[in-house]
Formats: C-alpha cells, structure tokens, sequence
C-alpha cells in the first residue's frame, strides 16, 4: 500500500484529490495549512509553503507526492513565496526523502493569451502574463528536474467553483446582448474528473506513462455559447437575443474599468489536446460537459444567485 501526500487538501480540486484518493488502497496523508481539511479521517500534516523550514519532514515515508496547492491571485510576492519558492523547497524535501512519484497540478494559463486550437504541450511555449502563472510555471519546471508529472487543466468547473461560473454569471449580467454567437471552443473539466484523473496519474505504473506534461480536459471542447447558457440557466438570468461585436463588448468592459480577460477567453478557441492522458491512462470520459455541470448545477444556483 504507497503511502500517499497530497498537498492543497482544503482547496478547490484538493478536496475532490482527498475524496478520490481516500477510496483507493492507499495510506493518505494530508497538508494542511490555514484551512482545516473537512472531514480530515486520514493522518494530517501541518506545514506551509511559505515556510520552508516547516516543510522538514512532510515527505519521510512518502511514495507519492500529489501537489495541488497553490497561490492564486494576490501580490506578486506572495505568489513568489508559495507557488515558487515553495514549491522548489517541497520538491527538494520530496528528492531528499526518496519520493518515488511526483504529481503537479498547474494550469494552461502558463501559456499566457492566444488562440489555442488542439495543440499539445509539446506543440506550445509557455508565455505567463500573470505572476500567478509565472510562479506556477516555476513550480512545474522544478517538479520536472525532479522527474515528475505536471497536469494542464484549463477550465475548471465543479461545487467549490468560485472563479469559473461566477466570473461567467458577470459577462452575462454587464453585457446587453450576447457576443459574436460565442462561437468559440474551450477546453474544459469538471473537478471530480480531474481528480480522478490526478490519483490515476499518481498510482499508474511507470511503463504507461509516455510523457512528462499531459493537458487534463474532457476530450471534446465546449462551445462558449452552451457554457453561458448553463450558467444563465442556473443564475436565473435571461438569455440575451441581442447580438453585439467584440469590440462592443470590450467598450463596455472598459468603461466599467473591468478587465478584458473574460471576453479573451469566450471570443477566441481555448482547447487543448488531451487525449494522450487519457490514452496512457486507459480511460474513457463517462459523460459530457452538461452531465458533469448538472452535477454541481445545485452549487452554481446557490452561489451565483447569491453573488
């Protein structure tokens, strides 16, 4: 039975990591920082990314390390501290600790703004234009002197979800009209997949893995326009017959000085090829975009109707 660290078990795709991992024969240890781990069964390990010293320790009898934590948002040297040097310090604690097995969850922001259509990652230069995801493309790059294994979600969705269907209910209400048909395709995951995909990842055997840096979506993109359509259904607002150019759109968003970001995302293609994890995984999605989000509709009703 390997024993199993996974560190980030309080945040958003940690706890799906926590949940997936705690079904499966394996002895589950949990970092924990600030946040308490909700119902917390397995052993719990207290330490801090932005601590260094307080990483001394975590990995000693450790098999797999599943790194899910990470700094999103806030002042570039708080994502310096946690997503960078803290990661590099977890890693050197994972190496002198005889780590067998080392699982990254980042994210495709590293590759920065652009139209991305079906490339994998060894088809694709990182391009951070954030320091969140500068930082976190630090972290993958010492998990991968490491010898370790970096999953790219792109979007997320799922209950705990308070950046994707929130930020989606926001473009919906200060916009008049719908941009352009939302034509554009995005890569996209629910969090109980993810996770599921990230334990598998963990505990695959060393012969079926054939890459380093793997894209983690459902294998068919979704339309912008049935994405928004399901957060309008579950926000209770209604969908705009008027239709508006992007450059309409972004007018709006500048006069309310909000950022453009949001429109880059829904008016260009965002999807990334994903079907080597799943390949090398033996797996097969067990249901579409609208299955999965019907499965957290009750968490995106609740949270965006309140918001």
């Amino acid at each position: 039975m390997p024993t199993v660290l996974l560190t980030g078990a309080s945040g958003f795709v940690g706890r799906g990591v926590a949940r997936e991992a705690a079904g499966r024969p394996v002895d589950l240890r949990l970092m924990s920082h600030r946040r308490p781990v909700p119902d917390a069964g397995p052993r719990t390990v207290s330490a801090d990314l932005a601590d260094p010293a307080s990483l001394r320790g975590v990995c000693d009898g450790v098999d797999v390390l599943i790194h899910c934590a990470a700094r999103i948002g806030g002042s570039e040297e708080a994502n310096e501290a946690v997503n960078a040097r803290g990661t590099l310090a977890l890693v050197a604690e994972a190496r002198r600790a005889g780590v067998s097995r080392l699982v990254h969850l980042s994210t495709a922001s590293v590759y920065g703004r652009g139209t991305f259509r079906g490339s994998g990652p060894e088809g694709l230069v990182r391009n951070p234009g954030s320091a969140t995801s500068r930082t976190r493309a630090v972290a993958e790059d010492a998990v991968l002197s490491a010898g370790g294994i970096v999953l790219r979600p792109h979007l997320v969705i799922g209950e705990g979800d308070t950046w994707v269907g929130p930020g989606l209910a926001t473009v919906l209400r200060v916009l008049p009209g719908r941009v352009a048909g939302w034509t554009s395709r995005m890569s996209l995951i629910s969090v109980r997949v993810l996770a599921e995909l990230l334990v598998a990842t963990a505990l695959a055997p060393d012969s079926t893995l054939t890459a380093s840096v793997y894209h983690a979506a459902h294998p068919e993109p979704v339309t912008a326009d049935a994405l928004l359509r399901a957060v309008a259904e579950c926000a209770g607002i209604s969908w705009p017959e008027k239709e508006i150019t992007v450059r309409e759109a972004r007018a709006i968003f500048a006069r309310q000085g909000r950022s453009t970001t949001p429109l880059d995302m829904l008016t260009t293609d965002h999807f990334f090829d994903s079907a080597p994890l799943w390949s090398d995984l033996r797996r097969f999605p067990d249901g579409d975009f609208r299955t999965e989000f019907q499965h957290a509709a009750h968490w995106y009703r609740q949270t965006i109707r309140t918001a």
